[in-house]
């Protein structure tokens, strides 16, 4: 038991000792998670076990997007205005934020716009010192073309940002609710540089947010303590513990056990089996993701579309989604989630056809087929529920039409750095769109500069499809992007760049001591006002 917790328990001792562990730990919400975040520095990656460990419990945006509503809220900006010409955004900052006060910084001051601005400029401006500090670069703000959308960010006043636009973008403000926009502490980060380690702003976080972070135990715990002066509200308990645990079966183990009051990512099967379970209550939500397997246009000679129509062709989607999914996800026809505005649902998509895929080798010189490699992760989730079997069964469809596929398994960490990297062929992979707009799926996935960062999985760079996609940014005309849209749809599903598989139903496993958590369809995790119930 923590000392903080027991300095205030000291007399009930005993009967905690006799009641178990669940009890013992009543002040503290244990969340058994699949996978170890990349870092803390969240503008550096782009998984979302990162931006769950990171922007989801330590920081917050200048806006947020509300799932339920589906519509944007105030956060850190409690208003904002936009010009009529789309070109000026003016975020009027709340005046009650205090940032993080930990072992490493005490801060001296509340938020303010130099901390905005500090935020995006690391991001954005090549000369800021901070811009060459973050290792990985900045993917997200990258793809999302940031760096040529914006044009100037204007200190107002201290309560008061200008962000001015090089042209409209009926996504920007959406993309402003993403993990990587949030806002950091300007006064922190000059403290880091001055010490020569600004390193450390990926290995001690500091936020705003519902949670403080505490320590991380690389492939085993994260622990935070909840932030008493929140503005938002403190949490409803005391400490919040990430128990890294890639096997689900553990997970559930680990449940039913008392070890940890949420399990993420269940597999199919357990969510099956803790049906009966008294003592675990399910909760679940249609997720807005699709998982796929990226294939690399870059590498021949999958640089083909021939060649990608074929892989499509090949592969018993069918089968699989039964023996992975155990039918609890929806078969994917391409990058957008069914309920997506602009989905296109009269596109035919790829049935199984063996035939016509050895058809389209031979026309494309490869009639005694080709070698290949698929990646995968070791431990599953909630887009790859069971890695191992998806793979063989991938790899076996290949091989009855001439593919000769080794399977490679790679930790989820370097799984994601070499993928951007560009090194990978067919990529076991998936995405979760963070807003609800199409474009979210569209941008960091097809784009050119998506490529340049490393999001765009496929590779692929076509000044048509990127025209789409500007196109789309540049109207907030709904009827008008559907249309660009659904073009842009015809043309990814024409080049093959990807083999979607499957739009699944995100579920959570947890106690029934557990109040007030909602599965996210986006993948976001909100910790902040769950309770535990005696």
């Amino acid at each position: 038991m923590p000392p903080a917790i027991r300095s205030r328990l000291t007399a009930p001792l005993l009967l905690t000792a006799l009641l178990g562990p669940a009890l013992a730990q009543a002040a503290t919400l244990s969340v058994c998670t699949e996978a170890s975040p990349e870092g803390f520095d969240v503008v550096q990656y782009n998984s979302l076990t990162t931006t769950n460990a990171s922007a989801d419990v330590l920081m917050n945006r200048l806006v947020e997007f509300d799932a339920a509503s589906g519509t944007l809220q105030p956060s850190l900006a409690q208003r904002w205005e936009v010009s009529d010409d789309g070109l000026l955004y003016t975020f009027h900052l709340r005046e009650d934020v205090a940032f993080h006060d930990t072992d490493y910084f005490t801060p001296g001051r509340p938020l303010n716009a130099d901390d905005v601005l500090f935020s995006f400029q690391r991001m954005l401006d090549p000369n800021q010192p901070w811009h060459k500090v973050a290792a990985s670069g900045y993917p997200h703000a990258q793809s999302m073309q940031l760096p040529d959308l914006i044009k100037q960010l204007d200190k107002v006043d201290a309560h008061t940002v200008r962000v001015t636009l090089n042209r409209p973008d009926a996504t920007f403000l959406a993309t402003l609710s993403m993990g990587f926009a949030s806002i950091y502490s300007a006064e922190y980060a000059a403290q880091l540089m001055e010490a020569g380690t600004p390193e450390k702003l990926n290995s001690q976080p500091v936020g705003t947010g519902p949670f403080v972070f505490s320590r991380y135990q690389k492939d085993a715990v994260v622990r935070y303590t909840a932030n008493a002066e929140y503005f938002a509200g403190a949490p409803a308990v005391d400490r919040l513990v990430f128990a890294i645990t890639p096997d689900a079966n553990v997970r559930l183990q680990k449940l039913r056990r008392g070890e940890c009051h949420i399990a993420l990512s269940p597999k199919p099967l357990d969510v099956k089996a803790s049906a009966s379970d008294p003592k675990i209550r399910q909760v679940h939500t249609s997720a807005f993701m699709t998982a796929f397997v990226g294939i690399n246009s870059q590498h021949p000679p999958l640089d083909q579309p021939a060649v990608r129509q074929a892989i499509n062709l090949a592969f018993d989607k069918t089968s699989y989604l039964k023996a992975v999914f155990e039918d609890s996800a929806e078969a994917a026809n391409g990058p957008y989630p069914p309920n997506t505005w602009g989905y296109a649902s009269e596109l035919p998509g790829y049935a199984h056809d063996p035939e016509k895929a050895r058809a389209l080798l031979k026309e494309a010189g490869l009639a005694d087929g080709f070698k290949t490699t698929i990646w995968t992760r070791p431990a599953g989730s909630l887009l790859n529920p069971n890695p191992s079997l998806g793979a063989q069964l991938l790899q076996a469809d290949l091989a009855e039409v001439g593919i000769r596929a080794e399977i490679r398994v790679i930790e989820w960490g370097e799984l994601i750095r070499r993928a951007k990297a560009g090194e990978h062929d067919l990529l076991f992979m998936g995405w979760a769109g963070d807003n609800g707009d199409p474009d979210n799926f569209l941008t960091p996935q097809f784009s050119c500069a998506s490529v340049e960062s490393g999001l765009n999985f496929a590779r692929y760079c076509n000044p048509k499809l990127d025209e789409l996609i500007a196109k789309g940014k540049a109207t907030s005309d709904q009827t008008q992007r559907t249309t660009l849209y659904k073009e842009a749809q015809a043309l990814i599903q024409q080049q093959a760049l990807w083999l979607p598989l499957a739009h699944p139903t995100a579920f959570a496993l947890t106690q029934k001591s557990v109040e007030g958590y909602a599965v996210s369809p986006f993948g976001r995790q909100d910790f902040s006002k769950v309770r535990l119930s005696n």
